[in-house]
């Protein structure tokens, strides 16, 4: 989609959107563009509401779009969203939107974004009759008194394509999205994007020492790949470390899951929330520096599968128990903790995972579980997520927790066996691999990362996190 700002509407013709705030009377349009008035009876710009107009003698179609009487930023992306997922037969190539001097200029941005967001569909794999609409050729022409009305506009855009680009890494299916397939979209996306990027494969990975990410690699044929990307900006003052869990398909291994399996391609939300990370925070070019870290593998059962009960390394040298195979998140992300910690020293780790269920039964879908041992980070966190509707909220990593993952014969186990406090445990685990840095931050988003909605029958994927991490970068 391109983006085009006029200062008249005058010779216009096509599809007319227009955000109202709320109000009590009639409801008046912007000067220049139409002399119809519409009764508060009928449409007053209340939240989620439209109301459609055809205009034949100046050859317009006006939808009318109620943000509420205080819109906030993610209620006007979808309302966009909406208009572009439901209602694609009134869109041409060229559409205009209207956006009065009364409304923020962020939502604005939210605007664009969400319309882009409401292209996409789910059926990749679909044989229909025509062809699907062709958006990339359409042009949205903004009307707006805004100085910077082009930037906010293309910084929305750029939102919803690394959005985009993380619901397709999501909802392909696990023969597509493989490790490999991961790896390739990321050396691909280096170079369109100017990203430094590198995979190590099994052999590679064995000469690193990645021990525990190759033991939940070993019960797959599919080659594992630890990803490592870098982004570096001149003006940049901070260096920040992600990690994402990049687990394709999770069978839960031998101890193989009962329910719920046909959704495990999710789990590597965590992967693609920092891949689709990588590529906004470069495709903005943020001054900061950032060093990602995905480890990709594939939990399948195999006469190879790593065992209950077995004893395995890892990276940082010490020893696991392993108590469930199905806790194997945790795993890889303990590799790539130390090795971003131990070969590339940010200033601050942050890592994404669809890790427990746990978190889910505290938080249900509502938001992600944060665990950090950096109060101000923790802070910017919350005031980020909020501000866009991606939520984090802190649960406790006190030392009381830490003997529920001590283990009689190793270091530490992988999990402690009991129906109780799941997540916090599972973020003590990787307390353990973060080599005492004082400013980490682990995300659980097991709740968020996919689900139901509006936008499709079936659960797909949400790209959480993503505008996050640019909102926290934003404001370090």
């Amino acid at each position: 989609m391109k983006i085009n700002i006029i200062n008249t509407a005058n010779k216009f013709k096509g599809l007319v959107l227009i955000p109202f705030v709320e109000v009590e009377g009639t409801i008046n349009f912007p000067k220049g563009l139409s002399k119809i008035e519409v009764s508060q009876n009928i449409f007053s710009g209340k939240k989620d509401t439209q109301f459609i107009i055809e205009d034949k003698t100046e050859e317009k179609i006006y939808i009318l779009l109620g943000l509420g009487k205080t819109p906030e930023y993610h209620t006007v992306k979808t309302a966009f969203r909406r208009l572009t997922a439901k209602q694609e037969t009134l869109f041409s190539e060229q559409m205009l939107l209207v956006f009065s001097d009364g409304i923020d200029a962020d939502l604005l941005e939210a605007a664009v974004s969400g319309l882009w967001l409401g292209t996409y569909r789910l059926g990749h794999f679909k044989n229909q009759g025509t062809a699907p609409k062709n958006w990339d050729i359409t042009t949205l022409s903004i009307l707006s008194t805004q100085i910077n009305a082009r930037e906010i506009a293309e910084k929305g855009l750029k939102i919803a394509n690394a959005q985009l680009q993380t619901f397709k890494l999501v909802d392909l299916p696990p023969n597509k999205v493989t490790p490999e397939y991961l790896a390739n979209w990321a050396k691909k996306t280096g170079k369109q994007f100017g990203i430094s990027v590198k995979s190590f494969d099994r052999k590679k990975s064995e000469k690193e020492g990645l021990k525990a990410f190759l033991a939940v690699a070993q019960g797959s044929q599919r080659e594992p790949q630890f990803i490592i990307m870098k982004y570096r900006n001149k003006e940049a003052s901070k260096h920040i470390g992600l990690v994402g869990k990049g687990v394709t398909f999770d069978t839960g291994g031998l101890n193989i899951k009962t329910a719920g399996m046909v959704h495990m391609k999710c789990d590597m939300g965590g992967a693609a929330c920092v891949l689709g990370a990588m590529q906004l925070i470069a495709d903005l070019q943020l001054p900061v520096n950032v060093t990602a870290v995905v480890p990709c593998v594939e939990n399948a059962v195999d006469n190879l599968s790593f065992l209950p009960s077995d004893i395995i390394g890892s990276y940082s040298g010490k020893t696991i128990e392993i108590i469930d195979t199905d806790a194997e998140g945790r795993l890889i992300l303990a590799d790539g903790l130390s090795y971003i910690i131990k070969n590339h020293q940010p200033d601050t780790v942050i890592d994404f995972a669809t890790l427990t269920g746990s978190a889910v039964g505290t938080f249900g879908y509502e938001c992600a579980a944060l665990f950090s041992n950096d109060t101000a980070l923790s802070q910017k966190l919350q005031e980020s997520g909020m501000a866009i509707n991606e939520k984090v909220w802190p649960l406790p990593i006190w030392d009381a927790y830490k003997s529920e993952m001590d283990s009689e014969i190793a270091d530490i186990k992988n999990f402690h066996g009991k129906p109780f406090a799941g997540a916090i445990t599972a973020a003590k685990f990787l307390e353990a691999f973060t080599e005492n840095h004082p400013s980490w931050a682990h995300i659980d988003i097991a709740g968020t990362a996919f689900g139901d909605s509006e936008f499709a029958k079936a659960k797909h994927a949400t790209a959480f996190g993503v505008h996050l991490l640019i909102k926290l970068l934003e404001n370090l």
